[in-house]
């Protein structure tokens, strides 16, 4: 066991006090920062990378910082509150901006950083706003060495390190030594790691006796002791101030930890071997290193388990783009420690799904979607009614205020969804449905095609670069695993350039299933379904979710089976419509009461017959969404009831 006291029943298990910026990567591998022509927005900043590598092991972390009142600073508290951080403590400067990093990845040895960070908002917390109250409910304090070098900062944090001492909380100084931001660079050298400053080590050693754990590498202990390139009198300097454990990380020589004297040698002093994998991106990799050692040590473990993990997660990152989105989850480090997993992390197929599928993300336990994202049939009954398909778009804006009608009606925030092309025709009502907090579907597939083809493209992982994150990708695929070879392999290609490509981009895959009817006789429909999932799970496809035609309660046991065995990470399964009476669908939900199965994404049954009354100017507006909510809410209505009409 280590030696520090953590307290305990307390709400919060770490709270972070320190900097809190967005970092801005760029997506070329192999270029100058100069040279990048697209980057990837992260959450960043030494203290929120920690609070949320915490967060995301599943302890309860909070921070302590000061964010911009802009769409930045928001994007930064949202993040941190849907991995599970507590943001209460997140002051909102209404002046100044949020902190932003630049970074480029040049080669194994080459990260430029760019630093944006003059007059930011992080370094303006006032410790006038730290509550006693709050650092009382808290476990473990861990401060930035970065908010010791202004005068505010410092301010801030030994204010809360006050309140810490007097209730008990362990305090925790992740030296994180940036020369640049004690403005001992140029600005553009934000790389830089080292640099030997008198000054800086005597603000630091001001403040080194009052933690209990001192977290560095051997340069930050370099300037933590004042002794340049000689670890072993750094630190003695330091222990002759501190009696902080203190924790040397040695990069993939592993980390040293020292709880009592200085020994002679680094090696003489407790060592836990690190990991060996092939590096990336060694950005942010103290910082993971950091959440997996704190989330052990608060979850009880000794210094060997908790090094052990620590040491993983830095592995992890250092082999993934970015650094808070690369931290590891607790199933992916079970993985790891496994005995099964890929030594080349960036090729461990069963790493990069449990990475993707047991981070954070929106609950969706109950979806109740309308789905127009019908193209060639809302064309048809345009020319039906003798209208111009021009007017298309305005009824697809009137659908999603049918949706937000039921919404409200039914009390389904939190389980309502759309279904909507991205074209001509449903472009802006796409457009106003995404950003509410529903689930957002989009199609990928031209309309009908048989080999499977993308819609307006040849190459839809280059089309996915210019799509929300939130939109999920649907994917009907007419399908039979009778059809002939050819057509099979080339669908089943497809498909595979479809999963590879969301894998990448982020966006979630809905994979619809439709055999033909010609080749699916009377009674065969549900082994026809269950036999094609099978056959994408063989083709190692794991799809979020699968859209299927209503079947038999045996037959959505079965699919349960199937998913449990083969992806148990699976959101789960929706019913399609198929054009068929309401009530013929309503009937249809009784059979599914299977947990497996989520809701329904049902389109022209809804709004087939208002729409063409309204493309036929028969009805307005008002009755057009009223007569498509009210067969929305019906369908609503017996998704809900449907185990009590057994």
């Amino acid at each position: 066991m280590s030696h520090l006291n953590f307290p305990s029943n307390r709400r919060i298990d770490l709270a972070c006090l320190g900097r809190l910026a967005v970092d801005l990567y760029a997506q070329q591998f192999g270029s100058r920062l100069e040279d990048a022509r697209s980057m990837a927005m992260y959450l960043g900043g030494s203290s929120g990378n920690l609070a949320f590598g915490v967060a995301r092991l599943g302890l309860k972390s909070a921070m302590l910082s000061r964010v911009g009142n802009e769409q930045m600073g928001r994007f930064l508290t949202e993040t941190l509150a849907q991995e599970g951080c507590d943001t209460s403590q997140v002051q909102v400067d209404p002046e100044r901006l949020t902190a932003l990093v630049l970074l480029g990845l040049k080669d194994r040895d080459t990260f430029p950083l760019l630093f944006v960070r003059e007059n930011c908002a992080d370094m303006a917390v006032d410790a006038e706003q730290i509550s006693e109250d709050f650092i009382a409910q808290c476990r473990a304090l861990a401060i930035t060495g970065t908010h010791l070098s202004t005068p505010g900062t410092r301010r801030a944090s030994e204010t809360a390190l006050a309140y810490a001492k007097k209730h008990g909380v362990v305090r925790v100084l992740d030296i994180d030594y940036r020369p640049v931001l004690w403005g001992l660079t140029s600005r553009g050298a934000g790389e830089n790691r080292y640099v030997a400053d008198a000054h800086v080590t005597k603000q630091l050693q001001e403040t080194l006796p009052l933690f209990d754990l001192l977290v560095g590498t051997e340069e930050e202990f370099f300037i933590a002791g004042g002794v340049a390139d000689d670890l072993m009198a750094s630190l003695r300097a330091v222990r002759a101030i501190s009696s902080a454990t203190l924790v040397v990380k040695r990069g993939a020589a592993g980390c040293s930890v020292i709880e009592g004297a200085i020994p002679t040698n680094i090696d003489d002093a407790p060592t836990f071997k690190g990991e060996r994998v092939e590096v990336l991106n060694v950005l942010g990799a103290g910082d993971s290193f950091l959440s997996g050692l704190m989330a052990s040590l608060l979850q009880g473990k000794d210094w060997a388990e908790s090094t052990k993990v620590a040491n993983a997660c830095g592995a992890i990152v250092v082999s993934r783009h970015a650094c808070s989105a690369a931290m590891a989850t607790p199933a992916e480090l079970a993985h790891w420690f496994s005995g099964s997993r890929n030594p080349k992390v960036d090729a461990d197929e069963q790493l990069a799904h449990l990475h993707r599928v047991t981070a954070a993300r929106p609950d969706w336990n109950e979806m109740c979607v309308l789905a127009f994202d019908h193209r060639s049939q809302f064309f048809d009954i345009a020319r039906e009614a003798g209208a111009s398909d021009s007017r298309i778009p305005a009824l697809k804006k009137l659908l999603v205020q049918a949706a937000e009608q039921v919404e409200t009606s039914h009390k389904l925030q939190g389980h309502t969804g759309v279904l909507i092309d991205g074209g001509d025709y449903g472009r802006d009502a796409l457009a106003s449905a995404t950003g509410r907090g529903w689930w957002v579907g989009r199609p990928v597939e031209l309309p009908g095609s048989r080999p499977l083809r993308f819609d307006g493209t040849r190459s839809v992982g280059s089309a996915l670069i210019n799509w929300p994150t939130e939109h999920v990708v649907k994917c009907l695929v007419h399908y039979h695993p009778d059809d002939s070879y050819e057509l099979r392999l080339e669908q089943e290609q497809t498909v595979l350039e479809l999963w590879e490509a969301t894998r990448t981009s982020g966006n979630e895959l809905l994979l619809e299933i439709i055999c033909p009817r010609a080749m699916t006789p009377a009674g065969t429909e549900d082994a026809a379904v269950l036999r094609s999932v099978k056959r994408f799970y063989n083709l190692g496809v794991k799809p979020e979710w699968w859209k299927l035609a209503p079947m038999q309660a045996k037959g959505w046991t079965e699919l349960a089976a199937l998913v449990a065995e083969r992806d148990p990470y699976c959101r789960g399964a929706v019913i399609l419509g198929l054009n068929q009476p309401l009530q013929h669908l309503a009937d249809s939900f009784v059979h599914a009461t299977n947990p497996l199965v989520k809701g329904f994404m049902v389109g022209r049954t809804l709004w087939a017959e208002p729409s063409l009354q309204w493309l036929k100017n028969e009805i307005d507006d008002k009755a057009f969404k009223d007569a498509v909510a009210h067969n929305f809410a019906t369908l609503v209505d017996a998704w809900r009831n449907r185990k009590s009409a057994q």
